[in-house]
């Protein structure tokens, strides 16, 4: 189709010489409305080239092929929007208009939305996305933390309405309960990544003695679904978001088989979100059992150490002996010392009175003598006396300061043991008093079931439908009779009603009713 129609030219005229010259802006725009009429929307398919981010906002790149280019132009408004930022080298398929670039003389793509080209695209972004944030050591396995082993509080990063929240909290009643904040996202869609991210934030950034309590452990989760439909948590925003939580999180994105990157920025990965469930608390009754064996095992090692220490008492008072057993040589001694002392006094007085008998003495000198010799005598035996006396003192200071040291070892054994006794049963209270506890909630949670049990079993009885204007027929020896016929051969009837029994007789021939 021409743009302008041109007369013929007239014989003898070359060049056209009579055909309206246009101005350059003339041209461009005739050509500016040729090709937006014709290409008013299309879908491009291509390779990214060079992309180029002007302070602007406003984002350039080249879609390419192995023969040609086009120039691409996102506008700053509808480039925040992309559902997928352009990269150069990725396969994308590009949505918008065509127009012309008067100013340099090119056309140009105007994109309005972007998306990868295939599974086979997504997969090399994917790749290389992951190569890309595992070399600044986003998933290195000493940035993950262990998980703590009995949260208080559990933060839910997923969909309120969805089937996964529901298994999550039933599987966390059975197992544990605790109590479980949940930041309700998008799971799916171009809200999904920039939701997920804010989740993960806004629990990081609650204080720990806030209105709010800050959770001890994150669950990031999501059902199964397609590469597409999980891609929001490939994201790089999310993945950042997961390496920069300083409480420990949970990646449960998809099933078994569905790999994200938040898998390998998480400190842990749960191949559902049930399972996710199944790390975060232990079961309740595996610790139940487990304290209920600890507790026995502390008494007994409590009993086995009192005997320990009883018998290590018994042994060492063995040990020392008796304090009469330190006495009695010493006492020994002074008896034997004091029995031979009479004698001996004895035999010299006779010496004496020996020589004095082969003396010849007058009155005067035998006095003087007598009188000296008594003067002697006393002075000796005072001597003696006050040896003994001494002699018997030391031994008996020493005796007394060995069994006050006797008694004084005995009774600071006797302190320590008991002072270790009362540490142990001040130990042992708080663990006695958190058992019982444990066990009266047992007990009045069993008592509450069995009373629903029999409440059930009352409302579902016999005597029930009794009082709704029922009866049970029994024949004589008791059994109970649904047949009409074997009724009429019974020559008793009982019947069993709400408020009492009654007999009856059967027709002698039953005619469709026995009375």
């Amino acid at each position: 189709m021409d743009l302008f129609e041109d007369d013929d030219p007239t014989p003898g005229e070359t060049g056209g010489g009579n055909a309206p010259a246009l101005s350059v802006s003339e041209i461009s725009g005739a050509v500016k409305r040729v090709i937006e009429g014709e290409f008013g929307r299309v879908r491009v398919r291509g390779e990214i080239g060079r992309v180029a981010l002007p302070r602007s906002g406003h984002v350039y790149f080249d879609l390419k092929d192995d023969r040609a280019v086009l120039a691409a132009i996102c506008w700053k408004t509808q480039a925040a929007r992309l559902s997928q930022a352009p990269e150069e080298g990725l396969e994308v398929i590009a949505t918008g208009r065509l127009t012309t670039f008067p100013g340099q003389s090119k056309y140009q793509l105007i994109v309005e939305e972007l998306e990868p080209a295939g599974e086979g695209a997504l997969m090399a972004m994917l790749e290389k996305r992951r190569r890309a944030l595992a070399e600044e050591g986003l998933f290195d396995a000493a940035r993950k933390r262990p998980l703590p082993f009995l949260p208080r509080v559990i933060g839910v990063v997923t969909s309120p309405s969805g089937a996964v929240i529901r298994d999550i909290l039933h599987r966390l009643r059975d197992r544990f309960p605790s109590h479980v904040l949940i930041w309700p996202v998008a799971v799916q869609g171009k809200a999904c990544a920039p939701e997920v991210a804010a989740g993960i934030r806004g629990f990081n950034a609650l204080p720990a003695d806030g209105p709010i309590p800050r959770p001890d452990l994150l669950i990031v989760a999501r059902g199964g679904g397609s590469l597409e439909d999980l891609w929001g948590f490939n994201e790089e925003i999310v993945v950042r978001a997961a390496a920069e939580s300083t409480i420990p999180l949970i990646s449960a994105v998809g099933h078994e088989t569905d790999t994200t990157l938040i898998d390998f920025a998480a400190d842990r990965r749960a191949p559902t979100p049930t399972a996710a469930a199944e790390m975060a608390v232990p079961v309740r009754r595996d610790l139940a059992t487990g304290l209920q064996q600890a507790g026995l095992r502390m008494n007994q090692a409590m009993g086995q150490r009192q005997d320990r220490l009883a018998q290590r008492l018994v042994d060492l008072a063995r040990a020392l002996g008796r304090p009469q057993t330190l006495t009695e040589a010493a006492r020994q001694r002074l008896d034997f010392r004091g029995n031979a002392l009479e004698p001996a006094l004895r035999n010299l007085v006779l010496r004496r009175r020996d020589q004095l008998g082969g003396l010849r003495l007058t009155p005067v000198m035998l006095r003087r003598q007598t009188n000296a010799a008594r003067a002697a005598l006393d002075n000796l035996t005072r001597h003696l006396r006050g040896a003994g006396a001494l002699a018997d003192s030391r031994r008996r200071d020493r005796l007394t300061a060995l069994a006050e040291r006797l008694e004084n070892g005995r009774a600071r054994v006797l302190a320590d043991k008991r002072r270790e006794t009362a540490q142990a049963r001040a130990q042992l209270a708080p663990l006695g008093a958190r058992l019982s506890d444990a066990f009266g909630r047992d007990l009045t949670r069993r008592r509450d079931a069995l009373l629903r049990l029999d409440r059930m079993r009352v409302s579902l009885g016999y005597p029930q439908t009794l009082a709704r204007g029922f009866a049970v027929i029994r024949d004589a020896k008791g059994a109970v009779l649904t047949s009409a016929t074997v009724a009429a051969e019974s020559p008793r009837l009982l019947i069993e009603m709400s408020d009492g029994s009654l007999t009856a007789r059967p027709d002698t021939e039953p005619q469709g009713s026995l009375f």
